[in-house]
């Protein structure tokens, strides 16, 4: 036992002084490296101060950037100015999100309970370490003869269970990361679909206004800040801030009340809340303000970087997106280097932010290290002074100092974070916060169809309130029957199709169907009736089978082909090497103008709607594609109330009447012989197609090649 005990007296270096006081030798060598630390971090920053600062431009900078056409969307209108709080409106945000944050199902609320419970067991770990810690010094300066070897195991086993001194890698944080996995999905899984039903909730008018790559980016980023969020705020802020206060009581009440007075006022300094930074400043010290203040300083910084993110976002999406045209135009070059710049922006904001990301941290160091400082000079203070403190006593300050520093030392890191997350969440909190346009009435009822008839009455409508673009219309269009509508581009053809399902609502007027107001009925229910042949299809990056089966999800592989068959495309299908499992690429790319149309032909008669849109269906098609598709067309329409938006005039010859439209009004309507007869606005518009058509015909006439005789 006597070597034992004398092997670990040379271990730890213990001497004597003339007082009769035991000192460690590792202990002066740690005080005079913290010493060394503290003043190389005063130099540093004292040589930071006379460095040069950013430059003062960067307001208009960030100005220039946010206004700029990269960046303007409807969801920034409104959004916070750059120097204003995260903070501000802060009980909205949480508000928000705490109908996703407590589970509904009892085994996660279980795990949310242990979690926290575990949470508490690690604060009274925290403070039992050091508190053995004194106890395995005491026995060794107390009764040398006597080998503790029970206070090293418990020691060691509080230590495996905290982990290593900041508590990261220990036991029970472990277990409550391991637990808390499946929270955490539970809560992104609830915010990305509310967020997904809410785009899809948000009315025609703001998807044609939107950006594709933010909208993407801020989702992203917002649902992780949402994480994060939870992560620093339950994980890390409050299990500091309750460490904070133990061990203000604990050495009140085992040391003396200067000790909790130094460890209040640096941890107050050092986190500065918003009730001390205003006091202290009544008394002109400015360092408590260190981080809060620079970090609200950051802030702007973090929202110049998230837009510059945004933007170089947005502009890789679009450029991919419109591929054909990049090439069409040779403009490679001109998109690589656009995509250059939005990085280079973002590189930029990013650089800022990072350099007063050292500073803060700089302020940050100072005040703890001032902190450790007068608490150690006291507490060896009154060990050398015999003033009721032991040597064990200054083992236990010191270890359990640093041991709460190691976290607080994170503490400025957690808050910028939940600064940046609360960043990142302002844009996806705009986007919740967009007023859907078209809403159901409180008690809508779903749509009966009972004969399928589609009435306008009175109708006006505008965009803006500069142009009105349906002026007073009103038309009938019988069930079973077919109703062309005529005229030029901008004319409000386009416009009657998306009163129709919806898109928009009346000004003035009503849309009925059987006599219902669809202001009156479900989206839903309405949207379900009508089938719509667009002009141009765009089609889901998927298989064929897929894009068809999308007119009704549940239907059954034999209506497919049946859909397909009546579609005049089940045939072409089949020649592909996959069948109905071929991809067709992003946008439907891969299939020509032709075999698009009629997979969304084949999807609409699966559909079996009441009521069918034909938009411009054939117009973006060559004369002979047009002709081949007519004939499913028709067996489309058979025995349904149709509206036609033609822009070639021979596709509505047979229509049971036809409306012609200019500047927003009906001015002629009638069958194709009876306009024809009028001379009106539509006799001459057959005449100029005729006339076009012929002379197409004499063009592809003159560039046939002669043929060789032999």
């Amino acid at each position: 036992m006597s070597s034992v005990f004398g092997g670990l007296m040379n271990y730890l270096y213990l001497f004597t002084t003339s007082d009769g006081v035991v000192f460690i030798l590792t202990d002066q060598i740690e005080m005079a490296l913290f010493i060394l630390r503290y003043v190389s971090n005063l130099s540093i920053f004292a040589l930071g101060l006379k460095a040069p600062g950013i430059t003062g431009n960067t307001d208009s900078e960030y100005h220039t950037l946010n206004n700029g056409p990269a960046l303007r969307s409807r969801y920034y209108q409104g959004r916070p100015e750059d120097t204003s709080s995260t903070w501000k409106n802060a009980w909205y945000k949480i508000k928000t999100l705490i109908p996703f944050l407590w589970p509904k199902t009892f085994v996660l609320q279980l795990r949310v309970i242990f979690c926290f419970g575990l949470l508490i067991l690690g604060r009274l770990i925290n403070l039992y370490v050091p508190i053995y810690n004194k106890k395995i010094v005491n026995s060794v300066t107390d009764t040398p003869d006597l080998f503790r070897w029970d206070l090293i195991i418990i020691y060691v086993a509080f230590k495996f269970l905290q982990g290593g001194g900041t508590g990261g890698m220990g036991l029970l944080n472990n277990l409550r990361s391991f637990l808390w996995i499946r929270i955490q999905q539970y809560t992104t899984r609830e915010i990305e679909v509310e967020l997904f039903r809410h785009l899809h909730g948000l009315s025609l008018r703001w998807h044609l206004g939107r950006k594709t790559g933010e909208v993407l980016r801020v989702m992203d980023r917002g649902t992780d800040s949402v994480n994060n969020l939870l992560n620093y705020i339950l994980f890390s802020i409050v299990p500091t801030i309750v460490d904070i206060i133990v061990a203000v009581s604990f050495f009140v009440v085992a040391f003396n009340k200067w000790f909790g007075l130094i460890v209040f006022l640096t941890m107050s300094l050092y986190i500065a809340i918003t009730k001390i930074i205003e006091f202290l400043l009544n008394f002109n010290i400015y360092a408590s303000a260190a981080t809060i203040f620079v970090t609200e300083w950051r802030t702007k910084y973090q929202r110049h970087m998230n837009l510059a993110d945004n933007a170089q976002k947005a502009r890789s999406v679009d450029s991919l997106l419109n591929f054909e045209t990049v090439k069409y135009y040779g403009a490679e070059s001109y998109e690589v280097d656009n995509y250059r710049k939005a990085i280079l922006e973002f590189q930029v904001a990013e650089w800022k932010s990072m350099i007063t990301l050292n500073i803060l941290n700089t302020l940050q160091n100072i005040i703890v290290c001032s902190g450790l400082l007068a608490g150690s000079l006291l507490c060896l203070h009154m060990v050398v002074a015999k003033q009721g403190l032991t040597i064990g006593d200054y083992v236990l300050f010191a270890s359990y100092i640093i041991q709460l520093y190691v976290p607080l030392n994170w503490f400025g890191t957690y808050y910028r974070a939940i600064q940046k997350n609360f960043v990142d969440m302002e844009n996806m909190f705009d986007l919740l916060r967009e007023n859907q346009e078209i809403i159901d009435a409180p008690g809508a009822g779903p749509l009966i169809v009972k004969r399928g008839q589609v009435e306008f009455s009175n109708v006006t409508f505008s965009y803006t309130p500069e142009k009105v673009i349906l002026k007073n219309i009103s038309f009938i269009v019988p069930a079973g029957k077919t109703v062309a509508l005529v005229g030029a581009s901008g004319a409000g053809k386009s416009t009657i199709v998306r009163l129709l399902f919806r898109f928009y609502d009346v000004e003035q007027g009503a849309v009925l169907i059987d006599g219902q107001n669809i202001k009156t009925i479900t989206q839903s229910s309405l949207r379900r009736a009508i089938g719509v042949v667009p002009q141009d299809t765009v089609l889901f990056n998927n298989t064929i089978k897929y894009n068809i089966q999308y007119g009704r999800i549940e239907a059954a592989d034999a209506d497919i082909i049946s859909a397909a068959r009546n579609a005049d495309i089940h045939e072409r299908i089949l020649s592909f090497p996959n069948g109905y499992d071929t991809q067709v690429g992003e946008r439907g790319l891969r299939l020509s103008g032709g075999e698009k149309q009629r997979v969304a032909i084949a999807r609409t008669i699966l559909k079996e709607p009441a009521i069918v849109l034909l938009d411009e269906a054939t117009s973006a098609l060559d004369t002979q594609t047009e002709r081949n598709i007519q004939a499913a067309l028709n067996r489309v329409c058979a025995n349904r109330t149709t509206i036609i938006i033609a822009h070639r005039l021979s596709t509505v010859i047979h229509a049971d009447e036809i409306l012609v439209l200019k500047d927003g009004e009906i001015i002629e309507r009638g069958k194709h012989e009876e306009l024809i007869s009028y001379n009106g606005t539509y006799h001459s518009m057959w005449q100029a197609q005729l006339q076009n058509d012929q002379e197409a015909i004499k063009d592809s006439n003159d560039d046939a090649p002669e043929s060789e005789t032999i």
